[in-house]
């Protein structure tokens, strides 16, 4: 009589030469869809998900694919994990949410909330999934770059770690009042730190303090603004960037710039295989002149890298000054186009006149839904989705 192993092994094969002619495995169509760059479509005309590239090939011989690593030169595991989530979303964030359950192979199940306001104005809020929810690991992803919305959203992400969640992360991909991080004179209020406080307060988990994700603080020193109660996972949206360079037909001729030393020491390190320019700030009377400190981008695609716009009053300075000496194209990305009072609109393209005229592209995230809608279909904005980023964010 056969032993049990023997049958084992007979009954596992008999299930393999019982699928249909030409069907992969399960195994291996998992695999298939694991590697599959999801990366490459199109959205909008001029919205893009990219699948982020930390990739870097230089003296060091390294190389790194985790896109959750937004370093190129830290080394990471390469995991792919499998955690699933529940992931409730404001509704401004409902084109974001959609993407990043599009781009999670099954691992983020949307949630529903109901977001409605009493005759008074204060809102009226109901989980359609809280039972659900229970034991689960939740996310919420909000949207902040309005203040009148912080408090309805606050609410909601207080009441989700009560519903018995596993786990609970906050998914605030700009954190607006980062700019206000430091205090200048006695009276000053550092509002970055008041919001991060807020923030701390989120209820215990099951499984422990919340997880906020924000991407390209502005002020990394920003991380002890928060309480123990809470883990910050701070991410970047640089890695889309270097996805997007490498497709460039002139990708060979990128050189990065930066608009003041702030910038530089923000971002340098993740553009270590590339030739930069540093730009600087100096007064001039009432004025404050951006001009050129080391680097040449003469006959050079140049791209200037920065957090956020606001005015986009630097950038263009910025601009004029590369192409006055003799950029044959200027680009700039920000992680986050908040574009106060229709700023956008400063913008222009190339025309004729190649730099002097404009920017080639102007490469933003979707951090700000309704930046992002602005320039939808406009020249010259790309759009750079964070979904991938957010959906490995997720798993940590």
């Amino acid at each position: 009589m056969p032993s049990i192993a023997t049958r084992r092994i007979a009954a596992a094969a008999s299930f393999k030469s019982n699928q249909p002619p030409g069907q992969p495995r399960r195994e291996e169509r998992d695999r298939r869809e694991r590697d599959k760059n999801v990366g490459d479509r199109r959205i909008m005309s001029n919205h893009y998900t990219l699948k982020p590239d930390t990739s870097v090939q230089s003296l060091r011989g390294f190389r790194d694919d985790d896109f959750r690593i937004t370093a190129p030169n830290v080394a990471g595991s390469g995991a792919v994990l499998k955690k699933e989530c529940m992931l409730f979303y404001y509704p401004d964030c409902e084109d974001l949410a959609k993407q990043i359950a599009s781009v999670s192979m099954g691992n983020v199940e949307l949630a529903e909330i109901s977001w409605k306001r009493f005759a008074d104005g204060f809102p009226n809020l109901y989980i359609k999934d809280a039972i659900k929810a229970r034991n689960k690991n939740v996310a919420f992803l909000a949207s902040f770059t309005n203040p009148d919305v912080i408090f309805e959203q606050m609410s909601i992400i207080y009441q989700l770690p009560r519903l018995f969640v596993g786990s609970f992360t906050l998914v605030l991909p700009y954190f607006p009042t980062g700019t206000a991080e430091r205090v200048e004179a006695e009276g000053d209020v550092a509002t970055a730190f008041t919001l991060a406080r807020i923030i701390s307060n989120i209820p215990l988990a099951r499984g422990g303090p919340a997880s906020v994700v924000i991407f390209d603080i502005h002020a990394l020193q920003e991380r002890f603004y928060f309480g123990d109660q809470v883990l910050p996972l701070f991410e970047s949206g640089i890695p889309l960037l270097r996805s997007r360079l490498r497709q460039l037909e002139d990708a060979e001729s990128v050189v990065i710039a930066y608009p003041d030393e702030g910038a530089w020491k923000r971002f340098h390190f993740q553009f270590s295989d590339y030739p930069e320019i540093i730009c600087t700030k100096v007064r001039d009377g009432d004025k404050r002149i951006v001009r050129l400190k080391e680097g040449d981008p003469k006959g050079k695609h140049v791209v200037i890298v920065d957090d956020l716009v606001q005015s986009g009053g630097t950038l263009i300075e910025c601009q004029r000054l590369l192409a006055s000496q003799g950029a044959s194209h200027v680009s700039a990305y920000v992680t986050h186009g908040v574009f106060p009072n229709e700023s956008y609109k400063r913008f222009q393209p190339e025309g004729a006149g190649g730099a002097m005229d404009g920017f080639r592209y102007f490469w933003i995230s979707d951090s700000c839904p309704s930046s992002v809608k602005a320039v939808t279909d406009l020249q010259p904005f790309e759009v750079l989705s964070l979904a991938q980023p957010i959906a490995a964010a997720l798993q940590v």
